[in-house]
């Protein structure tokens, strides 16, 4: 097994202990029979169902395994480099634009005020100088948090009253971004279900006043998904694509599920890569995700 990125397979392999007791020790079990055979692939297409890498992901993961293989040594080295090509996406990571703007989105309870801060302490850390806006307004505590947060990291915040129009405090922060020469925007919009059209179209709104106020922005837009709920994750990331369209994914609270093997479902189905996977509450939990690292430290204790 090679890692390209031994700090992040550690960070990964401690993040998935839940999931890789959950799942890929009984696929352990299975690589240590004899040898491989019909009952024994049926029994592996069983695991994978169970979990919630969802049907399409499984067919791709048994495909992969040549028809006259019968050493189960080397299961879990094919399952590991068909995972890593499934999760490997591109994503352009380069910063673009001065200020670089990041909307982000999401539901309610996935952690994105925090994650926010996470990714602005990254920035911070790199030598960016960094804004955060606070397009919250529903909710007078979220800005509150977001202003908490920014204090600690050392950054600073745009923020309106609570109950006013999140596109005008976009505007505001765009401007603000643009006159103290920022490097990096990053926008908090309201958790939102993906199902209720007025609130998507309010995230239209803001999408338009960026793009008018900053061509080319915003340059991604990054959708935090909460690992927790498995595959049902992907029907939010498939409608807020389609209303938006989302460049990248973050996966937060990958530490504390079983349910970690739902990552490469939600690729494979919707091709929009990972970019960050969160595997605790300290500031520094956030990690850049590595498909190689991630397939490794899945089926580490395994092999």
């Amino acid at each position: 097994m090679m890692v390209e990125h031994p700090t992040l397979f550690s960070h990964l392999a401690a993040g998935l202990r839940k999931t890789r007791e959950a799942f890929f020790t009984k696929i352990a079990w299975l690589v240590q029979q004899p040898r491989l055979d019909p009952q024994t692939l049926q029994e592996l297409e069983e695991i994978l169902i169970a979990t919630d890498l969802g049907m399409p992901a499984t067919q791709r993961l048994l495909k992969a395994i040549p028809s006259g293989i019968t050493e189960p040594g080397e299961l879990l080295h094919i399952l590991e480099q068909q995972m890593t090509s499934m999760l490997s996406v591109p994503h352009e990571s380069v910063l673009q634009g001065h200020p670089h703007v990041v909307l982000t989105l999401g539901a309610n309870g996935v952690g994105k005020t925090t994650t926010i801060a996470k990714l602005g302490f990254r920035a911070i850390r790199q030598g960016q100088r960094v804004l955060l806006a606070g397009a919250d307004t529903f909710r007078a505590a979220a800005t509150e948090q977001l202003q908490v947060w920014g204090k600690r990291i050392g950054a600073d915040v745009i923020a309106h009253q609570a109950g006013g129009d999140p596109a005008a405090v976009v505007f505001d922060a765009l401007q603000a971004a643009q006159a103290r020469g920022m490097d990096l925007l990053l926008i908090d919009t309201a958790g939102r279900l993906h199902t209720k059209k007025n609130l998507m179209e309010e995230l239209k709104k803001i999408r338009r006043v960026i793009a008018q106020s900053l061509p080319g922005a915003p340059h991604e837009t990054l959708l935090m998904l909460d690992a927790t709920t498995g595959l049902n994750a992907a029907a939010q990331a498939r409608e807020f694509h389609h209303a938006i369209g989302i460049t990248g994914l973050i996966m937060t609270k990958l530490d504390g599920t079983a349910k970690g093997g739902a990552v490469v479902g939600i690729v494979d189905e919707l091709q929009i890569p990972v970019v960050y996977v969160g595997l605790g509450e300290g500031l520094e939990d956030l990690q850049p995700f590595s498909p190689p690292a991630f397939a490794a430290a899945l089926l580490t204790t395994a092999s």
